[in-house]
């Protein structure tokens, strides 16, 4: 198995992803050819929590101009993980 921090990325934080921490749903931004097995192990071994159900996103490359000059952003892959009911948050997002 591959390092879980080389999985795992980044949190997404914006409005809406902090409304879905009551619920207990978390999004992250992960490896693009990580599937969704190998997510939920590297989100148990990262923060000691228990992962009721992961969803997958690939996000689309978008063409973007800077003056004359164009190009696409990358391609990447976004993770909405559910933790279970008897599960703890994540003391990353408390902050938020």
């Amino acid at each position: 198995m591959k390092d879980p921090r080389d999985i795992v990325k980044r949190p997404i934080i914006t409005e809406r992803t902090a409304d879905m921490m009551n619920d207990l749903k978390y999004v992250f931004e992960v490896d693009i050819r990580a599937n969704k097995t190998e997510i939920k192990k590297a989100v148990e071994a990262i923060f000691n929590v228990k992962v009721k159900n992961v969803n997958t996103l690939r996000v689309p490359a978008k063409p973007k101009r800077y003056g004359r000059y164009s190009g696409y952003t990358s391609e990447w892959k976004k993770a909405f993980v559910t933790l279970t009911q008897d599960s703890k948050t994540l003391e990353f997002f408390e902050t938020v």
